[in-house]
């Protein structure tokens, strides 16, 4: 039925009777007819809900916005006439008056960035406690495998070497090739100003080989295969082909972790390695082209200025990185869960994670390495 209000004036009180449909429907009109509502100066009302026939949650709400309007013309109404079949709707919307503003969340800066600092903390302690568990399951499998040789699979082994080694050497190559040449330019621009160009050469030797050449192969190497190991064991994990290795009475560190240990620690002293020559190279090219030294001169140079310990020093450090980059990816590969979403967040991880330990135990590799006057 058509929704109305029909506004009738007693004694004392004036009564505003709803009748029809009050529903979505007709909520456009009735709210017309609302805002054309005055009060005739009596302080009381009554609303009448006897002659609804029909009302929904948006009908409710305009009975309430009828009460609101009268309100603020000064003249406080009643419902009256409210059938069962409509009073629960009603009351919740209508009688239950105005709903409260949620509670305002108090801002307290330094309480709430040292528990955040808390969290972080805490989430670093059980990173540290689950990567130190992992250490333990590799370490034991190493031992394993070299107090019994046979159960190294070295064809695995052989062909990461080839995906971490051989397939990296190109793009290694060249940005080892591109740092040397910026080394050698910034190097040679800065000492041109005390008169000492030839001392680029000392510059470029001792950056590369003791620092710049291992740690850079060591980042593009963790960018590159420490992600996919993640990845690669990760996309096993939610295929499910390590639950069925355990049920096979295979161990997946054995099978999967070892090999990539055993690739990574090989490959990545021969790319420290490369990359020291082809940044030597690159360093030598920018010193020969801009400054006037000859090659036998930058060689000569070099082998003055730069010792056999300066190399090794910077190559001792291949091993440790591989091993570590090798440890992280394979292990975010193993907490992979269900989803190919936990694969891409753990293998992101990888990386990071990776990066950050590397550089770390560089720097440590720097501070042992001056204590002990290397």
């Amino acid at each position: 039925m058509p929704a109305g209000l029909e506004i009738t004036a007693g004694d004392n009180i004036q009564n505003y009777i709803a009748t029809g449909d009050w529903t979505i429907g007709t909520a456009e009109s009735i709210r017309t007819r609302i805002g054309h509502v005055r009060s005739d100066g009596r302080r009381g009302g009554v609303i009448d809900l006897s002659r609804l026939t029909g009302i929904d949650t948006a009908g409710a709400l305009m009975l309430k916005q009828l009460r609101d309007h009268l309100a603020r013309q000064g003249q406080h109404v009643d419902v009256t006439g409210l059938q069962d079949r409509h009073a629960t709707l009603v009351e919740r919307v209508i009688q239950s008056g105005e709903v409260e503003p949620l509670p305002r969340e108090q801002r307290r800066p330094v309480m709430d960035w040292l528990a955040r600092l808390g969290m972080a903390s805490h989430e670093a302690g059980i990173e540290a406690l689950d990567l130190l568990y992992f250490l333990g399951l590799a370490t034991v499998s190493i031992v394993r495998c070299l107090l019994n040789p046979a159960r190294i699979r070295f064809i695995s082994v052989l062909s990461h070497i080839e995906k971490v080694g051989l397939n990296a050497m190109p793009i290694i190559g060249l940005l080892s090739f591109l740092i040397g040449i910026v080394l050698a330019y910034q190097g040679a621009d800065q000492l041109r100003r005390f008169g000492a160009e030839i001392f680029t050469v000392n510059l470029l030797g001792v950056s590369i080989l003791r620092e710049m050449g291992v740690l850079l192969a060591a980042i593009v190497v963790a960018g590159r295969s420490g992600s996919a190991f993640a990845a690669q064991i990760g996309t096993m994990q939610v295929n499910q082909e390590i639950d069925a290795m355990r049920t096979l009475g295979l161990d997946p560190v054995e099978m999967l972790v070892l090999p990539r240990l055993l690739a990574m620690v090989i490959a990545l002293p021969l790319l420290g390695i490369y990359a020291d020559v082809m940044g030597l190279l690159g360093g030598a090219l920018m010193i020969v082209a801009t400054l006037d030294v000859s090659t036998a001169q930058f060689l000569e140079r070099l082998q003055g200025g730069v010792t056999v310990s300066t190399f090794w020093v910077g190559l001792i450090k291949a091993p440790v990185f591989g091993f570590v980059i090798a440890l992280i990816g394979c292990r975010e590969g193993l907490k992979v869960r269900g989803s190919a979403e936990s694969v891409g967040r753990q293998t992101t991880r990888a990386v990071v994670i990776s990066i950050f330990l590397v550089i770390v135990v560089d720097a440590f590799f720097s501070i042992l390495f001056s204590t002990l006057g290397l």
